[in-house]
């Protein structure tokens, strides 16, 4: 299958480029450099570098949109330009559940008129800093640690990071798979039962499926949760009272779309996504309106800081739940 790919890709980069061939070359060895990217064989780069030109070709022909005021975000290369969407979408690791909302309780506060306009948790200190899950499908992993994190420090004022390697190698029990994906109320329950998760500095991040080390000597307990909440499916006023009055928020979302991967700033409005096909677990941590009246979700993903801005995206709010946002969001009970 990879030698077929290889050949079309090899065929498809003699013919002509959108991209001036002077002008790829340079592009191609800059992302080469800062990415640390070799390749096994020319073949396979030839077929790295066709992507990358259609990348190019996609992400300039969107920013014109962007530029003429079609477009309320921008696209730009990132570590994700010399893969293909089939690839990136099997490194999006959220198995969403299929059934009904099984948390001890459901959040269905959904008044928002005297909530504030814009709410912020990175400014507040209880937002750890951005990481990056690698090529292992443990999104789910990171969206359930980001919010117990943030849930620690709201209760406790003392931020700790703590183990998504944790989750990936043990919570297998409630049903989650580790670097091939699962799911964020399974690994609350899993903290509940395992009476505490450790912290990142004791249990490191390994981006690969290991043994399960919990409790083993050495490791060091950074927060327990004794209970967590499902906030009432498809309901963004629900989501933005939770995310004020409560806190970061986990969600499941639709992230599999060229624009998804390849966004860089401004609020991602695109209809290129669906409100139940969730794969991708993140925490929504704020929300607001930009400058121009676009109501907007402040999202904190786990693909590392070249993604987006710095980490982060802004997401449409008030779309129709657009991209599933408010489909299957979730928060622990310190």
């Amino acid at each position: 299958m990879l030698k077929t790919q290889l050949l079309i890709g090899f065929v498809m980069i003699v013919m002509a480029q959108a991209i001036d061939p002077i002008r790829l070359e340079h592009e191609w060895a800059s992302f080469k450099k800062n990415y640390n990217r070799t390749y096994r064989s020319s073949e396979e780069e030839q077929f790295r570098k066709q992507i990358f030109a259609d990348k190019l070709d996609f992400i300039e022909q969107h920013n014109q949109l962007y530029y003429q005021k079609k477009s309320s975000f921008l696209l730009g290369v990132n570590q994700f330009a010399d893969k293909s969407v089939s690839e990136f979408r099997r490194m999006n690791g959220l198995i969403a559940s299929k059934g009904m909302q099984n948390a001890p309780k459901i959040y269905t506060d959904n008044d928002v008129e005297s909530l504030p306009a814009e709410v912020d948790w990175t400014k507040k200190g209880v937002v750890a800093p951005i990481k990056n899950q690698g090529n292992c499908g443990s999104c789910w992993a990171f969206s359930a640690v980001g919010s117990m994190e943030s849930a620690h420090a709201l209760a406790t004022g003392h931020l700790v990071e703590l183990s998504e390697q944790e989750l990936v190698d043990c919570s297998g029990s409630q049903g989650d798979n580790g670097c091939e994906g699962g799911w964020m109320d399974n690994g609350f329950k899993f903290v509940i039962q395992n009476h505490g998760i450790d912290t990142e500095k004791s249990y490191p991040y390994a981006g690969i499926d290991e043994l399960c080390e919990s409790k083993d000597q050495g490791k060091v307990v950074g927060a327990t949760i004794r209970s967590y909440v499902d906030v009432k499916k498809y309901d963004e006023h629900a989501l933005q009272s939770a995310c004020a009055k409560v806190g970061p928020i986990s969600v499941a979302i639709d992230a599999s779309s060229n624009y998804f991967m390849m966004y860089k700033s401004g609020v991602y409005d695109h209809n290129d996504c669906s409100q139940d096909w969730l794969d991708h677990g993140v925490v929504v941590v704020g929300y607001g309106t930009s400058s121009d009246g676009k109501e907007y979700w402040k999202v904190r993903n786990s693909w590392g800081t070249t993604w987006g801005m710095d980490g982060y995206i802004l997401m449409s709010r008030n779309k129709n739940n657009q991209c599933g946002i408010a489909s299957q969001a979730s928060y622990p009970i310190v």
